[in-house]
């Protein structure tokens, strides 16, 4: 019988953890070797690639309890197909407080690497309820002009019924499906102007709920084989594939 790979091991202890992981921002679980499809090739290929364009600026926005240092892997990522470290910024906010002041704090935060930078636009990767903080950015404030590019992995994008655990919360509250904040950045076109969309999803989240709630109408949506909701963060594989498409 086939020995199990240690990646896979942790994996499979990722799913078993990935509700306490949601509400721990320090938590990096192992990734198990995620795919889109039939990919076959290892992460270092997957990840060391040639680059079409690296001059776009990179805004990271974490999830519900993250912080900068959930992003440190996709970085690593993303220099590894050529970003400089002077073009990858972290956006960090409050989980607990407004998504609507979250978003606006965004705004502000693009146009200040845009104006550190010289870039007319930066592309946004976003992960969990950082789905919603972007996509109230770019939809409802007007951002889309100023993004190129926007990765959603994981993205709360029409909610989760995995927010019932923290209604207390403000953001929470808007996180869940059927608020008005989902209804405000569902409506109508979920993926206007130029910006160029794409998403990832996995039927093994387990706190995205249902799974299909990243997915964008209008967007590129990559149906990932299997994947935790925090194990995305270590993913070499997917990663590799966002830094592709933010060089498209």
């Amino acid at each position: 019988m086939r020995r199990r790979s240690p990646r896979r091991l942790l994996g499979a202890l990722a799913a078993v953890t990935v509700a306490f992981a949601l509400f721990s921002p320090a938590s990096t679980a192992g990734a198990a070797p995620a795919a889109t499809t039939t990919a076959t090739s290892t992460a270092q290929a997957d990840t060391a690639v040639q680059p079409l364009s690296t001059s776009t600026p990179v805004v990271f926005v974490h999830g519900y309890t993250g912080n900068a240092s959930n992003w440190v892997t996709a970085m690593s990522v993303f220099q590894l197909n050529g970003w400089s470290g002077s073009k990858l910024f972290a956006y960090e906010y409050n989980s607990y407080g407004n998504n609507i002041t979250n978003a606006q704090g965004l705004a502000s935060f693009v146009d200040n690497v845009k104006s550190r930078t010289g870039a007319s636009k930066v592309a946004i990767v976003n992960h969990s309820m950082g789905g919603l903080v972007s996509q109230y950015y770019l939809k409802v404030l007007g951002g889309n002009t100023s993004v190129s590019h926007l990765a959603s992995i994981a993205g709360a994008n029409h909610g989760t019924t995995f927010a019932s655990a923290c209604l207390i919360y403000t953001t929470c509250q808007q996180m869940y499906p059927g608020s008005s904040f989902i209804s405000q950045i569902t409506s109508g076109d979920e993926t206007p102007g130029d910006t160029k969309y794409a998403t990832w999803y996995s039927a093994c989240d387990g706190v995205i709920l249902p799974y299909t709630s990243t997915r964008l109408s209008g967007a590129t949506n990559n149906n990932v084989a299997c994947q935790t909701h925090i194990g995305y963060l270590a993913d070499t594989i997917v990663l590799g594939r966002i830094a592709r498409f933010v060089a498209s």
